[in-house]
């Protein structure tokens, strides 16, 4: 992982924030071994790890991590104008400007993404999970999203490294 030395300001609240809202590298790094290790049958924790950590050092990432964390404590602090606070407050299912945010994300390691942030949009598996449980009491309309943004794009960062390496 990069030093918080190294980090400039928007990184370094970016993964504090995360951290804050109960999402640690680590679990980002469980989604990616959960997409890619049946491609990558020697695949490590340690590899996922540093293939999150790359994607969180590009800063469009880092500025979706910031707005969407800002949306979704605004919301729980009832502090949005209505119908907004309603529709961010409860994740109405029609509402896709979270969707739209975790697409920027998406995008930056090629159409990849797209397919592995739908499959792991649709199961949900571990932190996935604890960030759309509504009875926890706190927003995460926009955090799942983003998490499951940042583990595609690590997963296609990691399926084009490794088409590299054969």
């Amino acid at each position: 992982m990069k030093s918080e030395e190294k980090m400039d300001i928007v990184e370094k609240t970016a993964r504090e924030w995360m951290i804050k809202r109960g999402v640690k590298i680590e679990d980002i790094a469980e989604l990616v071994y959960f997409l890619q290790e049946k491609y990558h049958p020697e695949l490590t924790m340690d590899e996922c790890i540093e293939n999150v950590d790359r994607v969180l050092m590009k800063r469009e990432v880092q500025n979706a991590i910031l707005t969407g964390i800002q949306f979704d404590v605004l919301a729980e602090e009832n502090k949005l104008v209505e119908p907004l606070q309603t529709i961010i407050g409860t994740d109405e299912s029609l509402y896709g400007v979270d969707e739209i945010l975790a697409f920027s994300i998406v995008n930056i390691y090629g159409s990849i993404g797209f397919t592995n942030y739908g499959y792991i949009d649709k199961l949900k598996p571990g932190i996935l999970q604890y960030l759309n449980d509504k009875s926890s009491g706190k927003c995460h309309t926009f955090l799942d999203d983003i998490v499951g943004a940042i583990a595609a794009a690590a997963s296609s960062r990691l399926a084009h490294r490794a088409k590299d390496v054969e």
